[in-house]
Order: structure tokens, then C-alpha cells, then sequence
């Protein structure tokens, strides 16, 4: 299979800090990963390193066989999808729901005097059907509930057709059903061979949908372990990287931990 991501040593230091310390790791074509972690592991940051949108301080970055440092990231980040609450916050509030995600055919987070043609009409219209918020395509972003905004930035995400799809904590601020919905979702969204590679950053196990196939286990900006998802996901993994005795269960699809005892 073909490498879609591939970090080498990848370092992130700011100042004296290093919130990265020499992680690699590889992402191929069919793959979907779950990255978890503590607060302050890294997730985050290494997100913003395989989405083109911040360079290693050492190491390697190679995203979708262009190497960072070489390639010209304007051209580069159309083929990443990215969901995240920073791009969301600056999504205008009074923007509709139908140009939040149209825009993006532009990489703009406002509408203002450019013109789309039919097809990207066509294609943000099948976007917001196919995550139930077709419906809300004439309101404004900002009316909207925590969940129905998440399924419209993951909408947005998938307006360029990328070749990976980077889904920063998509639950985060959500209430147990909204988590669900989105679970499902995404459920949906990994059991399509058409779907990207897609990559979701999580703190929970529970928030894993069915069909992910491999997890990376982040733990003080270093890697604590990573590959297929019934490998790593084990109770002396997650404690590790969690720095919590626990115990992890799996049934009908789906993960969940708890403190032993």
C-alpha cells in the first residue's frame, strides 16, 4: 500500500519546550487511525503537521508523497481535509450553512465576491445530505446546535474530494447523543472504500467508531505505541498513556475504559 503520511523523527520544539520529541509514524491508503492521548501529549500539534500547516523544527514530514520544507503547501492543503475547532472559530457566525461548506472549494471561511460553478453547488448540496444537515443549508452557522455544526465542518472538510481526512476531537463539547450521531457517522464514513484516509484525534475510547483499523497512542510528545486497533487498544497500553490503571472493554463495536478497581 502507498504511504499517505509518513513522519520520520519529526521534532516540535518552541523555545525550550519540545511538544514533539523525535515521533514517527506511517499512514498508508484503506487506513483509518485514532490518535489518543492525554491533554498535552501532542495530538494536536502533530495534527497541524499532517495537515501541511506547520513544519517539523528536525525530522520529516512526507504528506501525500510531498515532503514539507519542499513542496508549495497552498497547492498541498486542497488534498487534506481538516475539521478542527480552530478553523471553526473562524467560520463567521452569519454565515449559511450552504456556503460554510462551498467556500472551502476556495479554502475560504467566508463567502465575499467569488463565484462557484454547478458542480461544486452540486457537490457541498450532496455533502450536507449525506450528514443530515441538508436541511439547515439556509441557516445561519451560528444558530445551529454544537452537533449539527461538527456534521456541517466535517461536511466543509470533504467539499475538495481530499485524499486524507483529519478530524481534530469532532466530538469535543457535544452531549451523549449528539456523540453518537457523529459516531455514527463516521461509522459510515470509514465503511466506504470511496471515503479518504481518515485520521481522528480523540481523548476517549468511546468516541471510536466502528471500522477504524489502527490507533496511535500518544504520551508526552513521544510515541507509546501504535498499529492495528485490537493491538494496541489494551489495558496496559492505555494505562501507560493515560499514567491511569484502567480497564478496556470491547463489544458490538465499540471501546470503552474505566478506572480498575
Amino acid at each position: 500500500m502507498t504511504d499517505v503520511l509518513d513522519l520520520q523523527a519529526v521534532t516540535i520544539r518552541r523555545g525550550t519546550t519540545t511538544i514533539l520529541d523525535r515521533v514517527s509514524w506511517t499512514v498508508r491508503e484503506g487506513e483509518r487511525w485514532v490518535v489518543l492521548g492525554r491533554n498535552g501529549a501532542g495530538k494536536t500539534t502533530m495534527l497541524q503537521v499532517a495537515s501541511g500547516r506547520m513544519h517539523p523544527t528536525s525530522g520529516t514530514a512526507d504528506l501525500l508523497g510531498e515532503r514539507l520544507g519542499r513542496v508549495d503547501v497552498f497547492e498541498l492543503r486542497p488534498r487534506i481535509g481538516l475539521s478542527s475547532a480552530a478553523l471553526a472559530d473562524r467560520i463567521p457566525a452569519g454565515e449559511t450553512v450552504r456556503d460554510v461548506v462551498l467556500t472551502a472549494a476556495y479554502g475560504m471561511t467566508g463567502r465575499w465576491r467569488e463565484s462557484y460553478e454547478q458542480v461544486d453547488e452540486s457537490r457541498a448540496a450532496d455533502l450536507l445530505r449525506a450528514f443530515g444537515v441538508d436541511r439547515f443549508a439556509d441557516r445561519y452557522f451560528g444558530t445551529l446546535s454544537e452537533g449539527e455544526r461538527k456534521r456541517v465542518q466535517i461536511a466543509r472538510s470533504l467539499m475538495t474530494d481530499p485524499e486524507l481526512l483529519l478530524l481534530d476531537e469532532p466530538a469535543a463539547g457535544l452531549d451523549l447523543g449528539g456523540r453518537e450521531e457523529l459516531v455514527a457517522a463516521l461509522a459510515e464514513l470509514a465503511a466506504d472504500p470511496r471515503s479518504p484516509v481518515l485520521v481522528l484525534v480523540t481523548h476517549h475510547v468511546e468516541e471510536i467508531p466502528p471500522g477504524f483499523t489502527h490507533v496511535l497512542l500518544l504520551r508526552d510528545g513521544t510515541v507509546h505505541a501504535a498499529g492495528p486497533v485490537h493491538e494496541v487498544l489494551t489495558a496496559d497500553n492505555l494505562t501507560g498513556a493515560f499514567g491511569v490503571d484502567l480497564v478496556v472493554d470491547h463489544r458490538d463495536g465499540r471501546w470503552s475504559a474505566r478506572a480498575a478497581g
